[in-house]
């Protein structure tokens, strides 16, 4: 579960069907095969969940394919409640409650990668891999599943509409939201500047 978390990419195109058929298993062993039914009313609820699972819902918030780092981030929340998840590191409830206090205002700049980990430190989690041309989400947590997770959304690619290049421009992602909270789901982001110039066109 933890790897798949991790490297979306590589259980194929389908990441999100891999983790929800990975997310039954584990909830039949427990004998609460309700678990993730339960937890996509919650997201439909939420605005967090579409005909085509929280892909449907991400494609509209973040370009091109990096979504997928996105979508399992959110898995990893509800893996996180389950007792499941393993973070590489978990901050102290008063660091992170720095963290969520200061994020808001601290995105209101454009920020890219390195910025996030000599502000807020190494991730709980990496979703994606440490190549910088590509982009990813890292994720920062408590021990306590009740505190948000606070996940920021990285991309790195060409410009809308501008012929394909390898490697991208960009020498490392950029930083085009933070993600945390409970509410509706399109409310818990806060989009940087360069994340508002590159919400995809509907």
């Amino acid at each position: 579960m933890n790897l798949a978390l991790r490297r979306p990419g590589m259980f194929g195109k389908e990441s999100e069907l891999a983790l929800r058929m990975l997310i039954d298993h584990l909830s039949f062993v427990e004998c609460q095969p309700e678990a993730l039914a339960e937890q996509q009313r919650v997201w439909k609820e939420r605005g967090a969940w579409s005909s085509t699972g929280i892909a449907g819902v991400f494609r509209d918030l973040i370009p091109e394919r990096y979504y997928e780092y996105g979508i399992a981030s959110v898995y990893a929340e509800f893996a996180h409640r389950r007792g499941w998840l393993k973070p590489d590191r978990v901050l102290d409830p008063d660091e992170h409650a720095v963290l969520r206090g200061a994020v808001r205002q601290w995105a209101g700049e454009d920020r890219v990668w390195t910025d996030v980990v000599d502000e807020f430190g190494i991730p709980s989690m990496l979703f994606g891999g440490n190549n910088p041309y590509y982009g990813k989400t890292l994720s920062y947590l408590t021990e306590n599943p009740e505190e948000p997770m606070v996940s920021f959304h990285l991309w790195n690619g060409s410009a809308p509409g501008a012929e394909q290049s390898w490697p991208p421009p960009h020498k490392e992602p950029l930083l085009l939201a933070v993600r945390f909270g409970t509410g509706s789901f399109r409310q818990t982001f806060t989009f940087t500047p360069e994340g508002r110039r590159r919400l995809p066109v509907e």
